[in-house]
């Protein structure tokens, strides 16, 4: 029995880090050896969410149908409005935090006019849950792309954020958007690491 527990923690163990990590798909890191800015864009389209795969419409249906079960209607419209507000600009702030505070050589910026361009194209997207003192991080899986700004169809780099496990580490992290800012913060964070160790 205990070597059956065992060889089970091992493979849960196994998938879970197999998954919480960057996955680099082709090209390097040499195009930014002489960069000092990058260009960040993010891309929140045709995103599914949860272990059903829902799409956006069916996630904010269901939670509509959630808030209004307890709430009122004025809540949901505080919550849907902080959800967009979220996707605006909330995710990607949460990202260039994470990754301008481990690419030192490297300022990556919103709305600059540079020579390359990081699309980050979210693809899938867990928002995890909050009950008091027990909460399950949210999770986030998207494409790093980079490209050259005035030709977006050259691609010189793509990565994958295989579902990073977000940190309880910020003030909104009981919300939905709060997890799933956290999970964009930590894919920020390990892009930073990972371009530390290649650009000195």
């Amino acid at each position: 029995m205990k070597k059956l527990l065992l060889i089970l923690f091992v493979a849960v163990t196994t998938t879970v880090f197999a998954q919480n990590q960057l996955n680099f798909e082709f090209g390097t890191f040499d195009f930014l050896k002489d960069q000092t800015e990058v260009n960040v864009q993010l891309k929140f389209e045709n995103v599914l969410f949860q272990a059903d795969n829902f799409t956006e419409a069916q996630y904010l249906e269901r939670r509509k149908t959630e808030i209004l079960a307890k709430k009122n209607q004025e809540e949901w419209k505080k919550w849907s409005q902080s959800w967009q507000e979220f996707k605006d600009t909330e995710y990607l702030d949460y990202f260039l935090k994470g990754v301008n505070g481990w690419s030192k050589k490297i300022a990556f910026k919103k709305n600059v006019n540079t020579k390359y361009t990081l699309i980050i194209d979210t693809k899938w997207v867990y928002a995890g849950w909050h009950a008091g003192l027990v909460a399950q991080e949210g999770k986030l899986t998207a494409d790093l792309i980079f490209v050259e700004t005035d030709n977006p169809s050259k691609v010189l780099m793509k990565l994958q954020a295989a579902q990073i496990l977000g940190k309880q580490s910020n003030k909104h992290f009981t919300m939905e958007y709060g997890r799933i800012a956290a999970a964009y913060e930590v894919t920020g964070k390990q892009l930073g690491k990972a371009l530390r160790k290649e650009i000195k």
